[in-house]
């Protein structure tokens, strides 16, 4: 890693103030969050929390390709994460985050009977599409094979049945979620854990939660629908080199258009303020949810992640989620930028000012974001959930590794340094 900041900190436009936050930045996910077991996979907790997201791990891990390709430690570290993210994925493949031993720990205890290793089970369809994205990413970039065993095989069986079965959750769907206590339409579903109601066979697959980890307001997440057709494409040419004899290949092609086509039409409607635009959430009967979240996968990120969106209505929707259209878009003396849900009003997340710049057209924008980000940190050189517009001394979650992990993509993306996807 130091040779790595080396090479970076001589580069002529390399800004020292950017670089020492991204040294941070990038040092703590491989210092402070990943631990090897004795299986030869890595677990990785998500900053402040002792869980393993799969969400959150895969994204923490994905700026560390870069050096990846030429430190085969790095290397066989991230390989040996995706091994875990799937052996997770064939325990329970509704389950969003994971602990490290079999030992019942939890965030709250939901089921009696829940899995020892699970440590929250939300149903999270971008949960089962970002370890996929991660191997992808790591054999495209560097070759890295280790990852490609029977156990990846049966987590994607796993994750197709999932999503067929969720394509029709209203008939077909055994998961249920209820936690006791919580606010209805935040930690808990309704209809007795079912969830809203969706109208079944429109193609797009039902997800109980955000990757926030909010409950949808309604089931059908277009980001994260998005977010399957785009790995949808991966497994297919991971099936051709791979697992030719599988079937998986031709599954995943015909799951990926169906979902594509059922985005296209269900997914979009007019508004006054910016035309025709994606809804960030649809229940199939006319229902919609206008507004844009901070969390990946989100509408902002569509690009980012490589969904193969109508380009006017993706021109259109990126103009409505930048405005105050978006009921989470804030705007204060400090930074103007997307929040959640998840937290109080007014606060701007660092992960949604780094997919703004990772999908901006230019780079003097991409700097401005960078510098916006690093005098944003409330004095501690690292980012955070989420920070207040007006006074980023105001900030949630002292340690949260995916952010992190976001600045330092967008900063090797400034420098040039971006992923073959």
């Amino acid at each position: 890693m130091e040779r790595f900041f080396q090479m970076i900190k001589q580069r002529g436009d390399c800004d020292p103030r950017l670089f020492e936050i991204f040294q941070n930045c990038y040092s703590d996910t491989l210092k402070n969050t990943i631990r090897k077991m004795e299986d030869g996979t890595y677990h990785v907790i998500t900053g402040d929390i002792p869980a393993m997201w799969l969400r959150d791990s895969a994204a923490q891990l994905r700026p560390y390709i870069i050096q990846a390709k030429e430190d085969e430690t790095v290397r066989e570290m991230i390989a040996g994460v995706i091994r875990r993210q799937f052996m997770y994925i064939c325990i329970d493949g509704y389950a969003n985050a994971f602990n490290e031993a079999p030992d019942g720990a939890c965030w709250e205890k939901d089921d009696p009977n829940q899995n020892p290793w699970v440590w929250e089970r939300k149903f999270e369809v971008d949960s089962l599409c970002y370890p996929v994205q991660l191997a992808y990413l790591l054999w495209k970039n560097t070759g890295c094979t280790s990852w490609a065993d029977q156990n990846f095989l049966r987590g994607v069986h796993n994750i197709l049945r999932i999503f067929r079965t969720e394509q029709y959750h209203e008939e077909s769907s055994a998961y249920r979620f209820c936690r006791r206590g919580s606010r209805l339409f935040r930690d808990t579903l309704s209809r007795d854990g079912l969830g809203a109601a969706v109208k079944s066979g429109t193609g797009l697959i039902w997800s109980g939660f955000r990757p926030s980890d909010d409950a949808c307001t309604y089931g059908y997440l277009i980001p994260s629908n998005m977010f399957v057709v785009v790995i949808m494409k991966y497994l297919e040419e991971l099936a051709a080199v791979f697992f030719p004899d599988s079937g998986i290949g031709g599954e995943a092609a015909l799951l990926g258009k169906q979902v594509r086509k059922a985005i296209e039409r269900e997914g979009r409607t007019y508004t006054e303020e910016a035309g025709m635009i994606y809804a960030y959430e649809v229940d199939g009967y006319g229902m919609y949810e206008l507004m844009d979240d901070a969390n990946v996968p989100s509408l902002l990120s569509m690009d980012y992640l490589g969904y193969p969106a109508d380009r006017e209505t993706a021109e259109n929707t990126r103009r409505y989620i930048l405005s105050d259209a978006n009921p989470f878009y804030y705007r204060g003396v400090k930074a103007a930028g997307v929040g959640s849900s998840h937290t109080r009003s007014g606060f701007i997340w660092h992960i949604a000012l780094a997919v703004q710049g990772l999908t901006c057209g230019g780079r003097e924008e991409k700097l401005e974001i960078l510098n916006r980000m690093a005098s944003t940190t409330g004095g501690t050189g690292l980012m955070h959930e989420g920070f207040f517009c007006e006074d980023d001394a105001r900030y949630t979650r002292k340690w949260f590794s995916w952010a992190n992990a976001m600045y330092a993509e967008l900063f090797l993306d400034y420098l040039g340094y971006r992923l073959i996807k």
